[in-house]
């Protein structure tokens, strides 16, 4: 597409947003957010007329790209029909929508509650799970994120949590993380077996019997795109199979094609009870989550009220966005593509990049799904930015990445490479160079 710079226009957007908008996770004084015009593909242009090639998705969600025709004209047709329904009322588009989605899941799954994203997606798979069980507990890992509502903020376990701890009975547990093991593992198999044997004694610790649910991102996001190591998945099944509880899986980022599946569960032999979904099913065009829900717990509800219900849950032009994404998906080999991308662009191109730059410590991923772990010195470990914080190399990337018109995602010592499920193998191969150039500079940093 051609874009015609405005940076007067550009300048208006700027003062009225630190004028009226209040921001997330943020200390709203020093704030000097990119005004964003345009976008297509994978590619988005601010009102200086600069375009950059999109390896965050945004949020990680952009997985069909900016400005798919189809799921913009499947939502242009849905507004022009039926823009809003309240959620009693039954609806083709959501219909649809939970159709395709609950065929796309695990052969378990039955019926889809819709929600306005992942954090209330989150939320109501845990009241799901509590009131199936008649059991209160909740364990979830340490390294994790799963929203900034109630009992979703509670869950996760990264420094977000702390201001936000109000909800109970919340217990979290260390997951696998073979790089940084917190076991003294050797190897992957080993960091399974003793991961899977910390979280038993969690859960003899911490009572079977008060424990409704175990919720995991399938591949941890956030805190790091930890891919777990083989058997995990399977051991953390087994486990709640044998002490009553509830599997949850939060494929809120994971899901929807970013790991080169429909499901990121679906690359392990592993079936879950609820499956979080958010942002990924419709690249967040509009607003929507929702937890796929297993014929067992919805059985529990046929003549039991289940409490919980959203003004907007299956709302139309979501639900019509889905639809489109998922039909475009199919139709156009979009996961394929995105298994192709990590198989042979992004995967052999990143370990390329850490044999050449020593600041890169390990590379991990699957599908457009991956992460950097970067570190000072590679023999001891040692993290670019501190747990939970950053540091002027960490700042050095992310300036000198935008200046070269790439758009990263960082977070505290790692650089994640997430683009969309469309990018081409010219555009991951723009981008890679663009890594090489920047880790050139930040190789400085590396002290070992």
């Amino acid at each position: 597409m051609e874009f015609t710079a405005d940076p007067a226009y550009g300048k208006s957007v700027f003062d009225m947003d630190r004028e009226y908008v209040f921001h997330s996770w943020s200390a709203q004084k020093a704030l000097k957010p990119m005004c964003i015009a345009a976008a297509e593909g994978s590619y988005f242009w601010d009102y200086d007329g600069n375009k950059f090639l999109d390896f965050s998705s945004q949020l990680v969600n952009v997985n069909i790209g900016h400005q798919h025709p189809k799921v913009v004209k499947a939502i242009q047709d849905q507004a022009a029909l039926l823009s809003t329904i309240a959620p009693q009322h039954a609806n083709d588009a959501r219909n649809n929508a939970a159709k395709r989605i609950v065929e796309l899941a695990s052969p378990n799954m039955s019926k889809v509650f819709f929600t306005n994203g992942g954090a209330d997606a989150v939320e109501n798979a845990i009241r799901m799970a509590r009131l199936h069980t008649n059991k209160h507990k909740v364990l979830s890992a340490y390294r994790s994120y799963h929203g900034n509502t109630g009992a979703a903020i509670a869950a996760t376990g990264d420094p977000r949590r702390w201001p936000n701890e109000y909800a109970a009975q919340h217990v979290h547990f260390f997951g696998p993380y073979a790089y940084r093991s917190s076991f003294w593992s050797d190897s992957e198999i080993q960091e399974s077996e003793r991961a899977l044997q910390h979280l038993e004694q969690v859960i003899a610790f911490e009572g079977p019997g008060t424990i409704a649910c175990i919720i995991l991102e399938t591949v941890v996001g956030t805190a790091g795109v930890l891919v777990p190591p083989p058997c995990y998945l399977e051991g953390v099944r087994a486990l709640c199979d044998k002490y009553g509880i509830v599997y949850i899986a939060d494929e809120t980022m994971a899901g929807f094609g970013r790991t080169g599946k429909w499901f990121a569960f679906q690359n392990w032999d592993v079936e879950p009870d609820l499956i979080v979904f958010a942002k990924g099913s419709n690249s967040g065009y509009v607003p929507v989550g929702g937890v796929i829900i297993s014929e067992a717990i919805a059985a529990t509800f046929d003549e039991r009220v289940f409490p919980g219900g959203l003004t907007y849950s299956g709302h139309p032009l979501a639900a019509a966005s889905i639809v489109a994404s998922i039909d475009a998906m199919k139709e156009e080999g979009i996961i394929e593509n995105a298994a192709m991308i990590g198989e042979k662009v992004l995967g052999p191109g990143l370990r390329a990049l850490q044999e050449k730059h020593p600041v890169i410590g390990e590379v991990r991923g699957l599908g457009v799904f991956w992460a950097l772990d970067l570190v000072t010195d590679r023999a001891t470990r040692a993290p670019l930015a501190p747990y939970g914080g950053t540091s002027q190399a960490m700042t050095d990337l992310v300036v000198e990445c935008k200046a070269r018109g790439l758009m990263p995602f960082a977070n505290f010592n790692r650089m994640h490479v997430v683009p969309p499920c469309t990018i081409t193998v010219e555009e991951a191969e723009a981008g890679l160079a663009i890594l090489d150039d920047v880790f050139t500079i930040i190789d400085k940093y590396y002290e070992g």
